[in-house]
């Protein structure tokens, strides 16, 4: 979805945009691709990323192995402009479990319909641009920016550009795909992009049999300064829990 310009850079395409910049979730997807490099052998369990600007203009981006340890692998990332860095970025890669076998707890899917079952929700391409490459099924009324009474989004999301499960990366990119959850209290349209953003894949995300995501954010708290905490979780149509998130936002002007 990105090209490299001769320089080294990554372009900013128009089509990949969100609210002003470079989509937030493929942003760090990208950064979390190019630090996997210093963890082969080892899957991702977390990564971070903090967003200090919009990503809006041409970028390149630098990672570094900070840890190696016999159990799990801590790698560093930012995308930098000439204006300075825009993101910046911390990974946990585990090697696999072998033989060890704990208890394991997950989240069970809610009973929902079946994407099938869901009309598509179609985004202005002039709001997202990057919405034309995913098709959004919500589940339920609530809608971003109608003055609901909870907030909480809840839909079906896939990549229009193949029929692939979510690997790792894709994953990372897609827990990024509502638009704030925040946003479905909210009555008037109002910018609340993430600042910072936590992605941890689940050990169900081996097993994703389709390219379906059945996605829940929750805000859990909100702040009348515009700060607000969201929690999102992801399943796959089989009912399997594939992983989470946690984004800090920040209203930004009406």
């Amino acid at each position: 979805m990105l090209q490299n310009s001769r320089d080294g850079h990554v372009d900013v395409r128009d089509h990949l945009k969100g609210f002003g910049g470079l989509h937030g979730g493929l942003a760090l997807a990208l950064v979390t691709s190019a630090m996997r490099q210093h963890a082969e052998g080892r899957e991702l369990v977390s990564v971070t990323g903090r967003f200090g600007r919009a990503i809006d203009a041409p970028f390149r981006i630098d990672t570094a192995l900070t840890h190696a340890g016999r159990s799990s692998s801590i790698v560093s990332g930012r995308a930098e402009s000439e204006r300075g860095p825009l993101l910046d970025s911390w990974a946990v890669f585990a090697a696999a479990a072998g033989d060890v076998s704990w208890p394991t707890v997950q989240q069970p899917i809610p009973e929902v319909p079946s994407p099938k079952e869901c009309d598509v929700f179609a985004i202005p391409k002039e709001f997202v641009p990057i919405s034309t490459s995913m098709e959004i099924r919500p589940v339920g009324s609530a809608r971003p920016y109608a003055g609901g009474n909870r907030a909480e989004l809840v839909a079906w999301v896939r990549l229009l550009e193949d029929d692939i499960p979510p690997d790792a990366v894709r994953f990372v990119f897609l827990m990024d795909a509502l638009a704030p959850s925040y946003a479905a209290v909210l009555s008037t349209l109002a910018l609340v992009p993430t600042v910072e953003i936590t992605v941890r894949p689940g050990a169900g995300l081996a097993k994703a049999s389709s390219p379906w995501l059945l996605l829940r954010a929750t805000t859990q708290q909100a702040a009348s300064s515009g700060w607000s905490s969201e929690w999102i979780d992801a399943w796959d149509p089989d009912g399997t829990h594939l992983g989470s998130a946690q984004q800090l936002r920040m209203v930004r002007g009406g």
